[in-house]
């Protein structure tokens, strides 16, 4: 049971940190107005991969358990937020520290 709840969270965590660390839209297309992905499509890739990690918890419960138990709205509140916090090192790293490194080379 352990396991699954490691592979769950490495799962998440990676896939949280992927928009903001990928110039590619949902990591294989190139980018489809210019050459940069813009703010909208970092979020929206990233609703979508939350909605991916929660594919993935609900068919690792049914494998588990055997039958996947319904939620009520704060369950879902509780995976956003936490979905958030893993996505924060991604985000600070593209926001942050990226324009400084950009900004010093020159």
């Amino acid at each position: 049971m352990s396991s699954s709840v490691f592979l769950l969270l490495g799962f998440s965590f990676t896939v949280a940190n992927i928009p903001w660390l990928s110039e590619r839209f949902f990591i294989v297309f190139p980018v489809p107005f210019g050459d940069k992905k813009r703010s909208w499509m970092r979020l929206l890739e990233w609703l979508v991969f939350a909605g991916f990690a929660l594919l993935f918890a609900q068919g690792l419960e049914q494998k588990t358990i055997g039958s996947v138990h319904t939620q009520d709205w704060e369950f879902y509140a509780i995976f956003l937020s936490l979905f958030v916090v893993f996505a924060f090192p991604s985000f600070i790293y593209r926001h942050l520290i990226l324009p400084l490194l950009q900004r010093k080379s020159l």
